[in-house]
């Protein structure tokens, strides 16, 4: 395969991703009935095609598994990783209706995911550091920062990890330690995405806006 019809392929299958994760998303409850944000399809598929254009084919490969078995036995992702967030914005809640009917994640592969979660949660605080117009219109950024009605940064990373597959959360892990090992900020990298989906030439173009 050549290297454009790669690119070509994986483009696919991230637009693939993104629309399956959206017809999970219709079929989400929320408490007090249907969220905005789940008639907003132009506004969701920037933000989740944004994150997924930093991620490569094999690792694109597997989530896309992912979500078609979670069709396959009945599981809903997208439902999974707002109940996961729970945990900490309705913890009573998430202890008697969402928890005893999620899968259970070892404590070996929670371990894991906090170390990749502390990563990412220093590479955003750093993003915010150096772009703090656009670092204003993220999420609060961590867990203590959570209230019922805002969920912060860290809170939703650790709710989307745990709804992947073993080999989904292995792949990922990879990816962040190569990122940092090469210094790389995926938070920088997904929002520069972000932004560039939304017309801009980069970051600084995007803070700059921001300001008017």
């Amino acid at each position: 395969m050549s290297d454009e019809s790669g690119a070509n392929a994986a483009d696919a299958l991230r637009e693939t991703i993104v629309r399956h994760e959206w017809d999970q998303f219709q079929r989400t409850n929320n408490e007090g009935g249907r969220a905005a944000c789940q008639g907003n399809w132009p506004v969701f598929h920037q933000m989740r095609l944004s994150q997924f254009l930093t991620w490569d084919r094999p690792l694109l490969g597997s989530y896309a598994h992912d979500l078609d078995e979670a069709d396959r036995v009945g599981r809903n992702l997208v439902t999974e990783k707002y109940g996961r967030m729970m945990a900490s914005t309705a913890p009573d809640e998430f202890a008697r209706n969402i928890e005893p009917y999620i899968p259970r994640l070892t404590d070996a592969r929670v371990a894991r995911q906090e170390r990749v979660i502390a990563i990412q949660v220093a590479w955003a605080r750093d993003f915010r550091g150096r772009w703090p117009r656009l670092g204003e219109a993220m999420r609060v950024l961590t867990t203590a920062e959570d209230t019922p009605s805002a969920t912060s940064f860290e809170t939703y990373l650790r709710g989307e990890l745990g709804t992947y597959s073993d080999a989904t959360f292995a792949l990922y892990e990879a990816m962040i330690d190569d990122l940092a090992a090469r210094d790389r900020n995926l938070t920088e990298e997904t929002i520069l995405n972000t932004v560039r989906l939304g017309g801009f030439e980069d970051l600084d173009e995007a803070e700059l806006a921001q300001a008017r």
